[in-house]
Protein backbone atom coordinates (compact mmCIF):
# COMPACT_ATOMS: atom_id res chain seq x y z
CA UNK A 1 0.00 0.00 0.00
CA UNK A 2 1.74 3.59 -1.28
CA UNK A 3 0.07 7.02 -0.65
CA UNK A 4 0.56 9.91 -2.59
CA UNK A 5 3.00 12.92 -1.20
CA UNK A 6 2.80 15.89 -2.88
CA UNK A 7 6.38 18.03 -3.61
CA UNK A 8 6.16 21.61 -4.03
CA UNK A 9 9.30 23.29 -5.15
CA UNK A 10 9.49 26.84 -3.69
CA UNK A 11 12.33 29.67 -4.08
CA UNK A 12 14.21 30.55 -0.74
CA UNK A 13 11.88 33.30 0.19
CA UNK A 14 9.99 34.72 2.95
CA UNK A 15 5.98 33.72 2.71
CA UNK A 16 6.38 30.97 0.03
CA UNK A 17 5.55 27.92 2.45
CA UNK A 18 2.45 30.35 3.84
CA UNK A 19 1.37 31.05 0.48
CA UNK A 20 0.99 26.84 -0.06
CA UNK A 21 -0.35 26.94 3.24
CA UNK A 22 -3.13 29.34 2.51
CA UNK A 23 -3.74 27.93 -1.13
CA UNK A 24 -5.06 24.52 0.48
CA UNK A 25 -6.79 26.14 3.49
CA UNK A 26 -8.51 28.52 0.71
CA UNK A 27 -9.70 24.83 -0.86
CA UNK A 28 -10.38 23.01 2.77
CA UNK A 29 -7.64 21.01 2.00
CA UNK A 30 -5.93 19.54 5.24
CA UNK A 31 -2.22 19.12 5.62
CA UNK A 32 -1.79 15.71 7.58
CA UNK A 33 1.74 15.77 7.46
CA UNK A 34 4.67 17.87 5.88
CA UNK A 35 8.68 17.97 5.57
CA UNK A 36 10.87 21.18 4.08
CA UNK A 37 14.10 20.43 2.50
CA UNK A 38 16.53 23.22 1.44
CA UNK A 39 18.86 24.21 -0.64
CA UNK A 40 20.93 27.58 -0.92
CA UNK A 41 18.49 28.43 -3.63
CA UNK A 42 15.40 26.56 -3.72
CA UNK A 43 13.30 24.68 -1.02
CA UNK A 44 11.13 21.06 -1.69
CA UNK A 45 7.91 21.28 0.89
CA UNK A 46 6.63 17.35 0.49
CA UNK A 47 2.63 17.06 1.82
CA UNK A 48 0.42 14.60 2.72
CA UNK A 49 -2.79 16.38 2.01
CA UNK A 50 -6.56 15.22 2.01
CA UNK A 51 -7.92 15.64 -1.77
CA UNK A 52 -4.14 15.11 -3.57
CA UNK A 53 -5.66 15.76 -7.21
CA UNK A 54 -7.80 19.13 -6.05
CA UNK A 55 -4.52 20.14 -4.16
CA UNK A 56 -2.33 19.49 -7.33
CA UNK A 57 -4.58 21.49 -9.39
CA UNK A 58 -5.29 24.35 -6.94
CA UNK A 59 -1.20 25.03 -6.41
CA UNK A 60 -0.51 24.52 -10.57
CA UNK A 61 -2.72 26.90 -11.08
CA UNK A 62 -1.35 29.09 -8.66
CA UNK A 63 1.72 28.71 -10.48
CA UNK A 64 3.56 26.54 -8.29
CA UNK A 65 5.95 23.41 -9.44
CA UNK A 66 4.06 20.11 -8.01
CA UNK A 67 5.35 16.82 -8.40
CA UNK A 68 3.61 13.93 -7.22
CA UNK A 69 5.57 10.83 -5.58
CA UNK A 70 4.74 7.71 -4.30
CA UNK A 71 5.60 6.75 -0.62
CA UNK A 72 5.07 4.13 2.20
CA UNK A 73 3.55 5.25 5.67
CA UNK A 74 3.75 3.29 8.59
CA UNK A 75 2.25 3.61 12.23
CA UNK A 76 3.99 1.85 15.20
CA UNK A 77 4.10 2.02 18.39
CA UNK A 78 5.70 5.17 20.04
CA UNK A 79 8.40 3.20 22.16
CA UNK A 80 11.88 3.60 22.22
CA UNK A 81 13.28 1.19 19.55
CA UNK A 82 10.11 0.64 17.81
CA UNK A 83 11.59 2.56 14.58
CA UNK A 84 14.94 1.02 14.71
CA UNK A 85 13.39 -2.77 14.85
CA UNK A 86 11.55 -1.75 11.61
CA UNK A 87 14.80 -0.19 10.19
CA UNK A 88 16.94 -3.03 10.73
CA UNK A 89 14.28 -5.40 8.16
CA UNK A 90 14.22 -3.19 5.83
CA UNK A 91 18.40 -3.19 5.95
CA UNK A 92 18.42 -6.19 5.85
CA UNK A 93 16.56 -7.13 2.77
CA UNK A 94 18.75 -4.42 1.26
CA UNK A 95 16.40 -1.21 0.91
CA UNK A 96 17.89 2.10 0.62
CA UNK A 97 15.67 4.90 2.14
CA UNK A 98 15.88 7.99 -0.10
CA UNK A 99 14.08 10.22 2.71
CA UNK A 100 11.98 9.80 5.24
CA UNK A 101 10.33 12.15 8.02
CA UNK A 102 8.03 10.84 10.76
CA UNK A 103 5.22 12.56 13.68
CA UNK A 104 3.95 11.04 16.78
CA UNK A 105 0.46 11.10 17.53
CA UNK A 106 0.15 9.77 21.87
CA UNK A 107 0.98 6.10 21.50
CA UNK A 108 1.12 5.90 17.91
CA UNK A 109 4.78 7.18 15.62
CA UNK A 110 3.35 7.72 11.66
CA UNK A 111 6.33 7.60 9.11
CA UNK A 112 6.32 8.50 5.81
CA UNK A 113 9.22 6.78 3.99
CA UNK A 114 10.46 7.23 0.47
CA UNK A 115 12.30 3.75 -0.67
CA UNK A 116 14.71 2.54 -3.30
CA UNK A 117 12.09 -0.34 -3.87
CA UNK A 118 8.39 0.56 -3.32
CA UNK A 119 7.13 -2.83 -3.71
CA UNK A 120 9.72 -4.78 -1.74
CA UNK A 121 9.51 -2.32 1.07
CA UNK A 122 5.28 -2.99 1.21
CA UNK A 123 6.52 -6.73 1.12
CA UNK A 124 9.26 -6.31 3.86
CA UNK A 125 7.05 -4.12 6.28
CA UNK A 126 3.88 -6.77 5.71
CA UNK A 127 6.04 -9.27 8.19
CA UNK A 128 7.44 -6.21 10.96
CA UNK A 129 5.68 -5.05 13.90
CA UNK A 130 4.21 -1.82 12.29
CA UNK A 131 0.78 -1.10 10.49
CA UNK A 132 1.31 -0.12 6.54
CA UNK A 133 -1.26 3.04 6.18
CA UNK A 134 -3.41 3.63 2.95
CA UNK A 135 -4.08 7.13 4.33
CA UNK A 136 -3.17 9.28 7.13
Amino acid sequence: MTIKQLSVFLENKSGRINEVAKILGQNNINMHAFSMAETTDFGILRLIVTEVDKAVEVLREASFAVMLTDVVCISCDNVSGALSTVLDKLTEAGIFIEYMYAFAEGANANIVIRPSDIDKCVEVLSGCPCNVMNNI
